[in-house]
Parts: C-alpha cells; structure tokens; sequence
C-alpha cells in the first residue's frame, strides 16, 4: 500500500541519508522524495511516498524515525484531505512545424507551459496532481521524449480540515 509520510526536520548535513537509510533497512521502496526548507531556514521539510507491505511495518519505521535526533515531527497524511503535486519538465522531439502545433493544443487543457523551444525539440512544464502529469506524458511520448524529469510528490493537509493530529511513538495507526 502506499502511503504519503511528511517529516519536519532539523536542516542539517547527513539528515536525509540517515532518514533513507531507515526505509532501505525495512526494505521500504521510496517512490518519490521531495526535501526543501520550512518556513524557517533551519527546518527542512520532506515528503516521501512510501510502499508498505503492512501498518505494522509502517508503524515500526515510524517508531524508529523518533528515535532520530534531527526529526521534529512525523505525519502520516495519506488518509487525510491534501494537496498533492509534481513538476515535471519533459523535453519532446520535433520533426515538423505541423508537430510542434499539435504539442502546443495537446498541453493548452493541462495548463502546461513551453518554457524552451529549440529547432528539434520542445520542453514543457507540467505541474498538478501525479495522475495528471503522467497523463501528459503518456500523451507526448508518440511524438518522441529526449529528457524527462519529475520532482516527486509534495503534499499539504487541506486548510480546511481540523489539523492531523502527529503521529506519536508507539501508537497505532488507523
């Protein structure tokens, strides 16, 4: 199953490998990371997207996620109302000038954007829910992909919700 975990995080050097090093022991396949400052240069923040066999293994990796020195708070929003998106920068071949106007009305409904142009390529940007950005990809590839490059998924609670409540140690997750 796959779930979506944010942690709040002390900004420093060796944070992010230790962090990983707890999924790779549980032998957890990440999906996707996304790392960045908070609204404080000294915090960082992290979205990962996680398979878990079981809650129980899950529940073990966040038990040891407390343990660690740099980690200030754990989140497990998966289940949760939220905000979910990626960037994608996907660069497409193009033979003819018939081509590129066919991308140009194949992005417009995506509110994707060419933010290069070359004479034999194209790269758009396209950010929204993964779903949605994979649809674009999956459209543009019969046309040739050069490049791609996604940024993994971050996510946010909805404002509207009464706000998660942090996952503690030892407890159990629903």
């Amino acid at each position: 199953m796959k779930r979506i975990i944010t942690l709040t995080v002390n900004n420093r050097a060796g944070v992010l490998n230790r962090i990983t090093g707890l999924f790779m022991k549980r032998q957890y396949n990440i999906e996707s990371i996304t790392v960045g400052h908070a609204e404080t240069p000294d915090i960082s923040r992290m979205t990962f997207v996680v398979n878990v066999e079981c809650e129980t293994k899950l529940e073990q990796v966040i038990k040891q996620l407390h343990k660690q020195i740099d980690v200030l708070k754990i989140h497990d929003i998966t289940d949760q109302a939220i905000v979910v998106r990626e960037l994608a920068l996907i660069k497409v071949m193009i033979s003819t000038p018939q081509s590129r106007n066919e991308l140009f009305s194949l992005i417009e409904p995506f509110r994707a954007t060419v933010v290069d142009v070359s004479p034999s390529s194209l790269t758009i940007q396209v950010t929204g829910d993964p779903e949605k950005v994979e649809a674009l990809i999956e459209l543009v590839r019969p046309f040739g992909i050069k490049e791609l490059g996604r940024t993994g998924v971050t996510a946010f609670t909805r404002g509207t919700q009464k706000q998660e409540t942090e996952i503690k140690p030892f407890s159990i997750i629903n």
